[in-house]
This record gives structure tokens, C-alpha cells and sequence, in this order.
């Protein structure tokens, strides 16, 4: 793009560029290409109405350098972006203000792809995913009936947080103190039927995963925590006083049962009601209810005051028929274990913090050393390792031994046994909102569910081996029939009524036309019941479920998405499954560490079990990049105001400067406060730039020539700077790559002339960090764009070597003059150019030298006196 200006009008050269990019397509790419692949992916935006923040563009930047960089190196990059537009937000904004969420969600997307596309990113719309579109979204619902059909989905009844004045079930993070983080309304604990994806099936496999995968060290420590593998006991304690009853707990420490004097049930255990003794039936209803408006981080936190109430009601400890009695604490959750756990305050922070609360015995069982019998509470509660005390027949056994021989004997009296335990708990897969994926379910009654299976058509096919029912409020089973892969998708809706239905179910509920159905029980077709009965095929009345997928369900698998995103037959396609794979680097925010990880993980493994993927992870190599935070150093947040976007630097000082000064604040995974007046070093950076290879009058830079003797220095940094930037360019740090540049154009500055080829070597090193910069300079140089297909510089190993060092020459250890000499120079040639050098004979003239000192590459010493 000719211009006349001096300066670097990046106003209009930055849009040109753009343009030309998307004319010629620069980065739509080929399935079938002989290069070898680079598939590069972020971690894919939900498209809120503020727009991109400098947050999601330092990710952004970060992976557009890598992608040019690879391209330029002869890669086949693919490098896509899509949108994870499902979720709470547009649904809100929709209840405020009757806006149907599809219509936000289609402006704050294509704000969002303007705004990427200004940034100058070099990524491929062709590709373009949208979890919202039905053909995605077809195949999210696809893989939830494979779920479905192998046994990993069924209906439970899980205690959520309902909001009784929104009408709707919340996230913890949405409760806070009891009340819903929108509004301060009461919200309290109850259960509601869910659908629930039972990833523990798959917790084994999760976790050994981990280990070969180049991923944070802390997020891999995140998710194997989150997995929560442990091995210990399962232990029965049978109630006082019952012949039936019994409480059932798991136990990494079965070697401390003598000294468990009480035990502990969530206030949700089913328990409950019938542990109760009359005389503590109050009590306990008020604290059950008191605990239903509390959220699992508010029980569980750690600091909280702890609070229980008695049952009235004693359980027997199995190893020596003590009565123990049991009480109902919030700080156990039913989601967690059994909802019940044997606590031994003497070996346990929590339960010692709630023994002195309310008095309860402690009771010391391990001592650190061997034949120590401490007295009282002095030292506890104790929780390392140790010798057996107080307990029996296992009494001075070291405690790892008492853990083996306590389990097997409860185990031969059919009172425990050895087990393995999860912390990670199955999915819960339903939300009660409008704006989700539907589930491809009908609820049918028993007659026709045993039709449907008994005709054997599409529909049979795709049904689990064992059924999944609910019982109804009348006591009739209701039974899930699923709707086969050629009736997908399942579209949702349309509505202008997003209101909850005010029955614990989402504001599909209210869509009577459409929940209302008809299926056939062969190919499953469903059509409303309101319309007209279908005179041929095997039809029966049914009604939708109501529920819709959580906004993880789209975001689990749309890496695959990208590989083939237009194909109609499949969610990706074999051929190119396997040329592309998995991301070669994954780049987002430590924030995903472990749900979406995780969530994104089970689903890869299970489709490679089924035989459509060929890889077992989806994310090899994982990469977190650093916060961008507000410039009154904290998080950007709109209630702050701190909030920088990048549309207010477009104009002032271009993209190119906005990616610099992102890239150059510091490593990219670290934490950095965004400066609006440090952006200003980055701009004179590419002004000077601009100008050393631009006159005045607009024209190529006259110390730019064809041929020249090129001085050393100048041919030895640059060469320097080709093999650091190619280092810290492909180890993602990219700062100090910057910095390198920088020198490098200071060395130009310097010199009075430099060869074209060396001024083409620099721009392909810039072109990664500064598109636009490079393009047009490149262009001004005679070459065809895009600078991206001119390949990438190698470095010369001979030229990296200094062949000349700079010595000083001493006279009696005072530095009196220096010289730039050829490196390893003769011992005899330096003394002799020490001797003649005009500045040193002034200060032997008259002299004898009596010493001759050389110092290899460094210095000449004469001694005279």
C-alpha cells in the first residue's frame, strides 16, 4: 500500500492489510496438505455483550505469533476460533429485557469477530463453530445418546440450590450467604430430578492420563486432587437398639477406629428422619432446615464456625461395641462419600474443633514415638504417622500395619472392607434454564416403552440395557425413550417467555406445544400432540424432557468440531480425524484447570472407546497464560471499571502496538496490570521502525542497498537474533524476543548502510509480533506479499562465532589504551602492538620493561620501571 507520509499511518495500512488477508484467504486451511500439521487452539470465548478485554487479546496475540511463526515455517497451521455461546447471561439479559437470547447472542458474537479481526489474528472463519447452531449442537446431542445408550446417563434425585423467587437452581458461586447473588433472594437446598453422567466410571483412566501429558504441573496436581483417588476402608456401624439400620462410611484411617467417639451425618442423608429420637426431632428439623439455605462452600469452608446437633440416636463401634453417638453436622456433605463419617477427634483437625465445641471424649490412639502413652489433649489432634495406643490387640503395632490388619479383620467379620474411593463425584448434567441444548429425550409410560422396545426399530436400538424411570407424584413410572441420530438435532423452541415455570423445571415447562408430544416408537420422530394424529406408524403420546445441557456440554468437544466443521454424515470425519488429531498446543486461563479439563477429557476417552477418535487425550500440550489485569491491579471487572478494552487503542496506537506491548509486558504466564501510557515505549518502537526503512519523502530508506561490505557487527547480531528470536518464538517467550528486536534495530539505526537481504531477514522475524508493520514494509521492499509465505531465516553457526575481541593494554596494571584485535592473536603480536601503540609508549618511553604479562583475549600488562 504506497503512501508519501513519514510516519507509520497505521490508521489506514492496518485495515488494508486485513482486507487483503481475507481477499486472498491467507488463512483458510487445507485438509489434505503434504506439510506437516500444527493444529494451535484457544480456548474458545463465551461471547459476552462487553466484548473482547486486553485479557482474552493477550491470549489471542500470543497464539497468532506462534500460528504465523509455524507457517512461515513451512507448517500446515490450523489455527480456528468459535464461540461457546450458550449460558445464564443471555437468558437474563433476555428476562430484563425481552430480548430473545439468539438476537444478543448474535450481536455479541459478531462484535467479537470484528474485534478479533481488527486485532490483525490470523485465524480460519471458515471454521467457525457456534454451540448454539443446531448443526453443532446435533452432535452434542449425538454424543450424549451414545452416553446414553452404553449406561453413562441416568436420572437421580441431587440436592441443588433452588431459588424459590427466581425460580430457578443456582451455582454455588451464584449463593452467597444464603442468598442468590442476583437480587438477595432466600435460596435454599432441595432435590430435583437430574440427568447425571457418571464420568467416576472413568476416574481411574482419568487419573493415570495425567502423567504423560505436557501440561502446568499445578493444573495436572489440580485435577488428580479434583479425581481424589484413596485408598482405605469401608466400615458398617450398625445403630444401637436396630436390628436393620446401619451406617456405612469410608476411612483412609481404619487404624484409628478405637478412637472414633462419635460420628457425623449430612443433613441430607436419608437417615435422617428415622436416626431422629423424638425428644430431638425439633432441634434437628430446625437445623436441617437451617442448612438447606446454606451453599457447599459456605458448609465446607474451613475458618466457619462449627455447628451439629445431636440425633439422640448412638451407633456401635465395630472393633470394641462402644456406644458412639451420632450427630448432624452441615460441614458433611451428602455428594461427598456416604454423607456420613466416623469422626476421630484426637487424629483430625475438624472433628477436634467440633469435639471441644460441644464436649465430646477425645480419645488419643497414635503416638509419635513407640512406648509414649500421653494423657489429656496435650499435642493433639495428632495426624502423622506413628505407634498404636488405646487400641486393643493392635496396641504397639506401627500404625501402617494396624491399617492392613484392622481392615482384613472387619473384613472376615463382614464388617468392612478394603476399598478404593473417589473424590470426584458424577456429573450433574441438567439445568433448569432455557438457553441449553435440549436433550433428545421423550418420557413415555411403561406399556410404551415395552412397545417401542418389542417393535425393534431405531428407537430399540438406542435404548440401555437396563431402562431409566421416575416415579411420578402419582407413584407411575415414567420411562426415558430416547429420539434416534436421524431425528437430530433436537431444536430448541422458540419462546418470549423465559420465565421459570415456577416448578422447579426450566422455562421449557411453559412451551406446552412442544413438550406436549407424539412419537413414533420406530424411527422416533416426535411432532406435537396439539397437531393433527399421523394416520400410518406406531405413535403413542409422550412429553419432553424439560431439562436442558449445561453450558459444558458444547464446550467438551468443539476441538473436534474444528477438524471437520461442515460435514452433515459426522462429528468429525476418519480421514480428517487423523491427519489433524488433537491441538498440538491448547492455550486459556488457569480458571478451566479442572471442569471443563476434566469434563473435555471423559468425553475424548469414551469416544475413542466407541472407536471415533484414535487419540485417548485431547490436549497433549497445555499452556496457561498470565492474568491482564486492570491497571488499578486487580482483576478486570465491569463493577471495577478497570476494564481495558482494545477498542479504545485501535485508533490511538494500532494493533500491532496493543499485540507488542501485551507480548512485551512481561513472560506471557505471568500476571501483569495493564498500563495505558507504557503502550506509548511500543509505538516510537514501530515508528522507528517505520522510519528506518522509510525516508522522509516517503521512499525506501537509501542506507538499504543491494551489495555492500556489510559490517561485521551488524551480520553477527543479526544472526544473533535470528537464533534467539527462533528459540524464545517457538518457547512462547516472547517477550525477550521483543527485546532482541529491538536491539537489532538499534544496530541498524547505527550503521550507514545494510544490505536489503538483511533488512528482509528482519522484517520475517517481525512479522509474527507486528503483521501489518511487516507486510507493508515487506511490500516496499519489492517482495510479494504475504511475508508469511517468504519462509523463516536460519541462522549461520560460522557467523554466530566473534572473530575479533576488544583487549586493553596496561602499564603496570593502569589501563592506558585498547585495541580491537583478531581473536586468539598471537601472544608475540600482542606484546608488539602493546609496545608501539602511541598512547602506551608515552607511558614506558625512558622505561625497562621488566614483566610481560598476556592475558588470552582480554589484556597486555607491561611491567616498566
Amino acid at each position: 500500500m504506497a503512501t508519501t507520509c513519514s510516519d507509520y499511518e497505521f490508521t489506514s495500512i492496518e485495515p488494508h492489510w486485513q482486507a487483503w488477508w481475507e481477499e486472498n484467504r491467507c488463512f483458510q486451511t487445507p485438509d489434505d496438505s503434504d506439510k506437516p500439521k500444527f493444529y494451535l487452539l484457544d480456548m474458545f470465548p463465551y461471547p459476552s455483550g462487553a466484548g473482547l478485554h486486553m485479557g482474552h487479546t493477550e491470549n489471542y496475540a500470543a497464539t497468532d505469533i506462534l500460528g504465523r511463526y509455524k507457517v512461515a515455517r513451512g507448517f500446515n497451521v490450523l489455527h480456528p476460533m468459535g464461540w461457546d455461546a450458550f449460558g445464564l447471561p443471555a437468558e437474563q439479559y433476555a428476562l430484563k429485557t425481552g430480548t430473545h437470547p439468539a438476537i444478543t447472542t448474535q450481536t455479541n458474537v459478531d462484535n467479537f469477530r470484528r474485534q478479533l479481526k481488527r486485532t490483525g489474528l490470523g485465524l480460519d472463519f471458515s471454521r467457525e463453530v457456534n454451540t448454539t447452531d443446531p448443526s453443532y449442537y446435533k452432535w452434542t446431542q449425538w454424543i450424549f445418546m451414545l452416553l446414553f445408550k452404553h449406561g453413562l446417563a441416568y436420572v437421580d434425585e441431587r440436592p441443588v440450590n433452588w431459588c424459590p423467587e427466581l425460580g430457578t437452581v443456582l451455582a454455588n458461586e451464584e449463593v452467597i450467604d444464603g442468598k442468590s447473588d442476583v437480587g438477595g433472594h432466600p435460596v435454599e437446598r432441595r432435590n430435583l430430578r437430574q440427568w447425571v453422567l457418571r464420568i467416576t466410571a472413568y476416574a481411574d483412566r482419568l487419573l493415570k492420563g495425567l502423567e504423560g501429558l505436557d501440561w502446568p504441573e499445578s493444573t495436572k496436581t489440580q485435577q488428580a486432587n479434583w479425581i481424589g483417588r484413596s485408598e482405605g476402608a469401608e466400615v458398617h456401624f450398625k445403630i444401637a437398639g436396630r436390628q436393620e439400620e446401619e451406617l456405612v462410611v469410608f476411612t483412609t484411617r481404619p487404624d484409628t477406629l478405637f478412637g472414633a467417639t462419635y460420628m457425623v451425618v449430612s443433613p441430607e442423608h436419608p437417615l435422617v428422619p428415622s436416626l431422629t429420637t423424638l425428644d430431638q426431632k425439633e432441634k434437628v428439623e430446625a437445623y436441617v432446615a437451617q442448612a438447606a439455605s446454606k451453599s457447599d462452600l459456605d458448609r465446607t469452608e474451613l475458618a466457619k464456625e462449627k455447628t451439629g446437633v445431636f440425633t439422640g440416636a448412638y451407633a456401635i463401634n465395630p472393633v470394641n461395641g462402644q456406644d458412639i453417638p451420632i450427630w448432624v453436622a452441615d460441614y458433611v456433605l451428602m455428594t461427598y462419600g456416604t454423607g456420613a463419617i466416623m469422626a476421630v477427634p484426637g487424629h483430625d483437625d475438624r472433628d477436634f474443633e467440633f469435639a471441644q465445641k460441644f464436649q465430646i471424649p477425645i480419645q488419643r490412639v497414635v503416638e509419635k514415638e513407640r512406648g509414649t502413652t500421653n494423657g489429656g489433649v496435650e499435642g493433639l489432634p495428632y495426624t502423622g504417622p506413628g505407634f498404636m495406643v488405646h487400641s486393643g490387640d493392635y496396641t504397639g503395632m506401627d500404625n501402617a500395619t494396624c491399617k492392613t490388619k484392622i481392615t482384613a479383620d472387619l473384613q472376615a467379620k463382614d464388617e468392612g472392607k478394603q476399598t478404593v474411593h473417589f473424590k470426584l463425584r458424577d456429573w450433574l448434567f441438567s439445568r433448569q434454564r432455557y438457553w441449553g441444548e435440549p436433550f433428545p429425550i421423550v418420557w413415555v409410560c411403561e406399556t410404551v416403552y415395552e412397545k417401542a422396545k418389542a417393535l425393534g426399530g431405531e428407537v430399540a436400538a438406542w435404548m440401555p440395557k437396563e431402562p431409566i424411570f421416575l416415579e411420578t407424584d402419582e407413584g407411575n413410572r415414567m420411562f426415558a425413550l430416547p429420539i434416534p441420530p436421524s431425528q437430530l438435532p433436537v431444536i430448541l423452541p422458540e419462546t418470549d417467555n423465559f420465565k421459570p415455570s415456577g416448578e422447579a423445571e426450566s422455562p421449557l415447562a411453559n412451551v406446552t406445544d412442544w413438550v406436549n408430544c407424539r412419537i413414533n416408537l420406530e424411527t422416533g420422530e416426535v411432532i406435537s400432540e396439539a397437531g393433527p394424529s399421523p394416520e400410518t406408524g406406531e405413535w403413542a403420546p409422550g412429553r419432553r424432557e424439560t431439562n436442558t445441557m449445561p453450558q459444558w456440554a458444547g464446550s467438551c468437544w468443539y476441538y473436534l468440531r474444528f477438524l471437520d466443521p461442515h460435514n452433515t454424515e459426522a462429528m468429525v470425519g476418519e480421514k480428517n480425524e487423523q491427519y489433524w488429531g488433537v491441538p498440538d498446543l491448547y492455550m486459556g486461563g488457569a480458571e478451566h484447570a479442572v471442569l471443563h479439563l476434566l469434563y473435555a477429557r471423559f468425553w475424548h476417552l469414551f469416544l475413542y472407546d466407541q472407536g471415533i477418535l484414535t487419540t485417548e487425550e485431547p490436549f497433549k500440550k497445555l499452556f496457561h497464560h498470565g492474568v491482564i489485569l486492570g491497571e488499578d491491579g486487580e482483576k478486570m471487572s465491569k463493577s471495577r471499571g478497570n476494564i481495558a478494552s482494545p477498542d479504545e487503542f485501535f485508533e490511538s496506537h494500532g494493533a500491532d502496538a496493543i499485540r507488542l506491548y501485551l507480548m512485551f509486558m512481561g513472560p506471557l504466564d505471568k500476571k501483569k496490570p495493564w498500563n495505558s501510557k507504557n503502550i506509548e515505549g511500543i509505538s516510537r518502537f514501530l515508528q522507528k521502525i517505520w522510519r528506518e526503512f522509510i525516508d522522509r519523502d516517503g521512499q525506501l530508506n537509501s542506507k538499504i542497498v543491494d551489495r555492500n561490505q556489510e559490517m561485521e557487527a551488524t551480520d553477527r547480531l543479526l544472526h544473533q537474533t535470528i537464533e534467539k528470536v527462533t528459540h524464545d518464538t517457538e518457547t512462547l517467550g516472547f517477550n525477550t524476543a521483543i527485546s532482541q528486536l529491538m536491539i537489532m534495530v538499534n544496530q541498524l539505526a547505527k550503521s550507514e548502510s545494510y544490505t536489503r537481504e538483511t533488512a528482509k531477514t528482519f522484517l520475517q522475524m517481525l512479522a509474527p509480533y507486528a503483521p501489518h508493520l511487516a507486510e507493508e514494509l515487506w511490500e516496499r521492499l519489492g517482495e510479494a506479499p504475504s511475508i508469511m509465505n517468504a519462509g523463516w531465516p536460519e541462522a549461520d553457526p560460522a557467523k554466530l562465532v566473534q572473530n575479533t575481541v576488544e583487549i586493553v593494554f596496561q602499564v603496570n596494571g593502569k589501563v592506558r589504551s585498547q585495541a580491537v584485535v583478531h581473536k586468539d592473536a598471537d601472544k608475540a603480536d600482542l606484546i608488539a602492538m602493546a609496545k608501539t601503540d602511541p598512547k602506551v609508549q608515552g607511558f614506558i618511553e625512558g622505561k625497562s620493561i621488566k614483566k610481560e604479562i598476556v592475558v588470552p583475549n582480554k589484556l597486555v600488562n607491561l611491567v616498566a620501571v
